[in-house]
């Protein structure tokens, strides 16, 4: 067993636009923070991995190609491997609590994007 500290909770990005924190990692999945500050751009690559998000703060729209929604506290979004996403029109600063299986950049032929 493991308490993850500071998981899902909102941290100012440090002279970057967003932030993205790792807090476990293990063969089968990882998981962290992404912090975007309101009126931020998501700038994220779509991901080798299925993702879970959970929204812990703020609000925003979540956009794939399959449509859209405005997400708040509480919000839980699947995206699978390789869907393209963005987070648009954060009005308030947004945290996310993301679960990625496997873990995060495991199938990439490279180091994870972003």
């Amino acid at each position: 067993m493991r308490i993850i500290e500071g998981a899902g909770v909102w941290t100012p990005p440090a002279g970057a636009a967003n932030d993205w924190v790792e807090h476990l990692r293990v063969p089968d999945l990882s998981v962290g923070t992404y912090c975007i500050p309101a009126g931020g751009v998501d700038d994220q690559s779509p991901h080798t991995e299925d993702e879970i998000y959970v929204v812990t703060a703020g609000r925003a729209r979540i956009v794939t190609p399959g449509g859209a929604a405005e997400v708040g506290p509480g919000s839980v979004i699947f995206v699978p491997a390789g869907e393209e996403h963005r987070f648009v029109e954060v009005t308030e600063d947004l945290a996310l609590l993301v679960v990625f299986g496997p873990a995060y950049g495991s199938r990439a032929s490279g180091p994870p994007t972003g």
